[in-house]
């Protein structure tokens, strides 16, 4: 039952060029960036990453990217890596764009034992129809294009609705990242980590899960634990310096608000 490997390498065994892997994180929040440094420092290229983003540029699977590690993309936003532009447009790269809440349940219906459903979205539009560009020709033609999928009615609230089917996504891996995690492989995330880590998790066979705090079994209460121990299979403990290796893809803050002539003085004499 003890799940704890000693290194990110001992983590990573197993993975071989041209896996799938399932990515967990939202924007920067919750990456398992040290699971993705050391599959970049081991070499391993001719990836498929299914993952909400692809990082940013000198980040997260970003890292990845750069070095041209990875082959296909399953994501639904793309917005924040000049890179990820440059190889997609100039067709080194292949990505099958999918909405966000279809993304989401495609990866869960994955670690559920469901193979496909319907939905309604994507109904009229060339997520249905095909025709989505998945990869360019290094002319700007399109090489490989979404196919079609299959479209049904069915009588929903009183009408009839049209759905598209969608298939379930699994992957040979899967990465996370935890904000706690016991020896048992029973994980809780942090905020909007919870987003896409446990439905990534879920999705591999073999789940990865990088923890900022290690505890015991039973020190976790039942009723907080996000992600039950048996969608995992290795727990890597991060060191203080790793769980605090954290970065921001935006930073914004409020200009400091000027203080008047009169409280300062005020302030001064008292």
């Amino acid at each position: 039952m003890d799940k704890v490997v000693s290194s990110a390498s001992e983590a990573i065994e197993g993975i071989r060029d041209g896996m799938s892997l399932a990515v967990g994180g939202f924007g920067l929040c919750g990456i398992p960036s040290v699971l993705i440094a050391a599959i970049h420092d081991a070499g391993l290229t001719d990836l498929e990453a299914v993952s909400n983003n692809c990082g940013v540029d000198e980040w997260g699977l970003g890292i990845l990217l750069k070095d041209k590690r990875i082959r296909r993309m399953i994501s639904s936003y793309v917005g924040e890596n000049k890179e990820f532009e440059r190889q997609y447009l100039s067709g080194e790269l292949e990505v099958e764009l999918t909405p966000q809440g279809t993304l989401a349940e495609r990866l869960r219906a994955g670690g559920s034992g469901i193979a496909a459903f319907f939905t309604m979205t994507g109904v009229g539009t060339q997520i249905a129809e095909g025709g989505l560009p998945w990869r360019y020709a290094a002319d700007g033609s399109i090489a490989v294009a979404s196919p079609p999928k299959q479209v049904q009615e069915f009588e929903w609230m009183g009408e009839q609705e049209t759905f598209v089917l969608e298939r379930a996504i699994s992957t040979d891996f899967a990465l996370v990242r935890a904000a706690k995690g016991d020896r048992h492989g029973n994980l809780v995330f942090n905020m909007s980590a919870r987003n896409f880590n446990p439905l990534c998790a879920m999705a591999g066979k073999v789940t990865i899960a990088e923890v900022e705090q290690l505890v015991e079994p039973g020190e976790l209460n039942p009723d907080e634990v996000h992600l039950p121990g048996i969608y995992v299979q290795r727990v890597l403990p991060l060191t203080p310096e790793q769980a605090a290796d954290k970065r921001i893809e935006r930073h914004t803050v409020r200009p400091r608000p000027q203080t008047h002539p009169d409280v300062t003085e005020q302030s001064q004499e008292a």
